[in-house]
């Protein structure tokens, strides 16, 4: 089996590679940076440049895959939203997705699956509601980023590849992302609540993102949208509870909201505003949850 993987250097992608390439499966990752060492993570991995914007020197290779994994776009939480980059956080998503559709299009033959990349962000700030897959989109910035990269590759459905839409929660990983930042103030003894801390963290640990991922990429009878986090996620006060019970700290200094807006600007939804996202579609499809607890997570990675 042959996987391609666009933005397979970034976090999910070089797991999901090796956990692939553990199973004899052949990876090729799409990258803006195709010079990187062909070794630890990286090593077997075939590393094609690509310019994630156009098919122009590795379109060909999607006839030769059983599947695509698209998670190219620019990262949401590296740094203020000012309008120029707001831009770009959505124009690095939608023309991956072109690009995906354009290379299909002038294929001799297609891939079985294509797995596209979302965030629960697609639901918007729902307060308590609880949000399974058929809850609609919301009406903010990060909502409409979801919308519009979800639907950047919808067209690969008419050409008969089974399309699925993973919409992820935070992806724990002691290897980067979102929890060395999470964890840094508890390390100089200050971590606590975002806000007011009542706010759903849907979270998922990145052994379940990848087999997750792999999962729906195995079963031939599923597509569509499939959310991937954690089954019962928690309130921000209760998992910066638990994180600081893993790391053997206190968790009582919280940051407080107007703090977090004037730091991060229009950014801080990401922070104080969550979804109670819940895996209701994976679940009903027999996927077990490595880790459904944070504080078993938590333990296991930090």
């Amino acid at each position: 089996m042959r996987v391609l993987i666009a933005g397979g250097t970034g976090l999910i992608g070089s797991a999901l590679a090796a956990n692939l390439l553990d199973s004899d499966w052949e990876v090729t990752a799409l990258t803006r940076s195709p010079d990187l060492p062909q070794s630890g993570k990286f090593k077997r991995v075939e590393l094609v440049k690509w310019d994630g914007e156009t098919p122009e020197g590795w379109g060909h290779l999607v006839s030769q895959v059983d599947a695509i994994v698209n998670l190219a776009g620019e990262g949401i939480a590296d740094g203020r939203w000012t309008p120029e980059r707001k831009a770009r956080i959505r124009e690095s998503r939608k023309n991956a997705g072109q690009a995906l559709v354009s290379a299909l299009q002038n294929a001799d033959a297609v891939p079985k699956v294509l797995i596209q990349a979302s965030a629960v962000g697609y639901y918007g700030p729902c307060a308590d509601q609880e949000l399974t897959e058929q809850a609609p989109p919301g009406t903010d910035f990060l909502a409409q980023v979801c919308v519009d990269w979800e639907a950047s590759t919808e067209s690969a459905e008419s050409m008969g590849v089974r399309r699925v839409v993973v919409r992820t929660g935070v992806v724990l990983s002691d290897r980067g992302g979102a929890l060395p930042k999470m964890a840094l103030p508890f390390r100089l003894f200050a971590g606590g609540p975002l806000g007011s801390g009542r706010q759903f963290f849907p979270w998922i640990h990145i052994a379940d993102e990848v087999a997750a991922i792999r999962f729906l990429i195995e079963n031939d009878a599923l597509a569509g949208p499939y959310n991937l986090a954690a089954p019962n996620p928690p309130r921000n006060r209760e998992f910066v509870r638990d994180l600081g019970r893993a790391m053997g700290r206190p968790s009582f200094m919280p940051a407080p909201s107007f703090a977090l807006q004037t730091l991060f600007g229009e950014m801080s939804t990401v922070l104080l505003d969550g979804q109670r996202a819940v895996p209701a579609r994976l679940q009903k499809k027999g996927f077990t949850f490595s880790f459904p607890h944070a504080i078993a997570a938590l333990e296991d990675l930090v």
